[in-house]
């Protein structure tokens, strides 16, 4: 039988880190919370919990979750952040891979709630997630802050779970507003760092795009006006990391 490390990286997480950890305890064998020094109650309610809790200066979302792998005790990874948990369904599928591990990840949908909403589409349903993985064969990679794990060999295989890993993303619309001006932020000075372009066409075109995908193409309708609310922002953060990506570019010339 194998053995599972639950990995979190989190900061500022009170609001959602008992659920995360409860859905954990039963399923792995170890929990590790590499936290960024939060300012409110995390590492209070991590330590009713049996729980590795390291502290470490945020890094970048990549780089950290990339340092919270080297702190496991054991390869098998369900990595999760602080505002997911496992259903029940998933917990039940995760257990059964201690005696059954055939591949070197498996993939699980996400279901997002936004605002105290469900979100069965908008571009938002089926997210599917690589989050159980050997950390042998796989790391963490991607643009900041859109981190996704990725096997090292494209000739690996993956499963896939039954069950969800349940996000409760942004509570408020307000949220949304703060969080979409601070990851376009991030997003855009990580593509100037690989030297994108930003040309006109871009912010006009990718925008369009972005919120005719998810509104029509991934029947965001369907959601109501939450599914507006968010086809629009994503065609926001769109929007906002062009245009900062220009304004970089401009700057530095």
């Amino acid at each position: 039988m194998i053995k599972l490390s639950g990995v979190i990286i989190t900061y500022n997480e009170a609001r959602n880190i008992e659920k995360c950890l409860e859905s954990l305890v039963n399923v792995v064998d170890e929990i590790v919370v590499v936290d960024s020094f939060s300012t409110d109650n995390t590492k209070s309610i991590c330590s009713r919990f049996n729980v590795k809790f390291i502290e470490q200066k945020f890094l970048g979302y990549v780089e950290q979750k990339n340092f919270a792998l080297t702190q496991a005790s054991y390869d098998y990874i369900v990595s999760l952040d602080g505002d997911e948990a496992l259903s029940e369904v998933l917990q039940e599928s995760i257990i059964s891979l201690k005696n059954n591990w055939n591949f070197s990840g498996y993939y699980a949908n996400r279901f997002n709630n936004f605002c105290g909403q469900w979100i069965k589409y908008s571009d938002w349903y089926p997210n599917k997630k690589l989050r159980v993985f050997d950390r042998r064969k796989a790391e963490w990679k991607g643009i900041n802050p859109h981190d996704h794990i990725e096997l090292n060999n494209t000739k690996e295989k993956t499963g896939y779970l039954k069950g969800d890993i349940l996000h409760w993303t942004y509570q408020t619309y307000s949220e949304f507003n703060l969080k979409t001006e601070h990851f376009s932020t991030i997003a855009a000075k990580a593509y100037y760092n690989l030297g994108k372009k930003a040309p006109f066409w871009k912010i006009l075109f990718n925008p369009t795009w972005a919120f005719f995908k998810a509104y029509f193409l991934r029947l965001g309708f369907l959601d109501g006006l939450n599914g507006f609310v968010i086809s629009v922002q994503t065609a926001n953060i769109t929007f906002l990391k062009y245009t900062k990506l220009r304004e970089l570019i401009k700057g530095n010339a």
